[in-house]
C-alpha cells in the first residue's frame, strides 16, 4: 500500500453502494400477537438441572395462550419436573429485516380424560390445532403420533424488530 509523502490522513474511500445503517426496535404487545398468529411453528427451550434443550413444535396462538400437540418423550418428560418454558418464533425476510417474539410461560399437557375445564380446553386445542392439519385425530392424520395436546399459558412476550435502510 502506498501513501502519498506528506500525508496525514487518509480518507475511507466511498461506496456508491454504500450500505444504510440498521434500526432495531421493540415491538408492542399487539404486534407481537400479530407475529404470534401468523405463525405455527416455535422453538420452545427448556431446562431440567444442568441440561437445556430446544425443540421445534406447532402451534396456534389465542388470547394469550399457544395451543399444539407433540408425542410422548424426554420432552414431556423433563418439563413434567419444571412447566417453565420459552419459545421463540421468527419471521427473517433478510439479514437486518426480521422480526423476533420470545414467550415465557407455563407449558402443560392437557386430557379429555379430566372433567370439567381440562376437558373444555382440550376440545378447543383439538379444534385450533385443526385449523392447521384438519385430519388431527383421524385416521388420515399425518403424525398420528402426535397425541399429547398441550397448552402454553404466555406469561411474558417480548419482541424486537430490525427494518434495514433498504426497507
Amino acid at each position: 500500500m502506498r501513501h502519498e509523502t506528506g500525508s496525514h490522513h487518509t480518507k475511507p474511500r466511498e461506496s456508491a453502494h454504500a450500505t444504510p445503517a440498521p434500526t432495531f426496535r421493540a415491538l408492542s404487545t399487539a404486534e407481537c400477537e400479530k407475529v404470534l398468529s401468523r405463525n405455527h411453528v416455535a422453538r420452545i427451550a427448556f431446562s431440567f438441572h444442568d441440561r437445556v434443550d430446544i425443540e421445534p413444535v406447532h402451534y396456534v396462538y389465542e388470547r394469550g395462550s399457544m395451543f399444539g400437540r407433540t408425542s410422548p418423550g424426554s420432552k414431556l418428560t423433563t418439563l413434567a419436573h419444571s412447566h417453565w418454558m420459552a419459545a421463540e418464533i421468527d419471521e427473517i425476510d433478510g439479514m437486518f429485516d426480521w422480526r423476533s417474539v420470545v414467550v415465557r410461560g407455563s407449558f402443560y399437557t392437557i386430557s379429555p380424560d379430566v372433567p370439567g375445564a381440562e376437558a373444555d380446553a382440550w376440545t378447543h386445542g383439538v379444534e385450533l390445532v385443526r385449523t392447521l392439519i384438519p385430519e388431527t385425530g383421524t385416521a388420515d392424520d399425518p403424525v398420528p403420533f402426535r397425541k399429547i395436546i398441550f397448552q402454553v399459558h404466555v406469561e411474558e412476550m417480548i419482541g424486537r424488530k430490525a427494518t434495514s435502510g433498504n426497507r
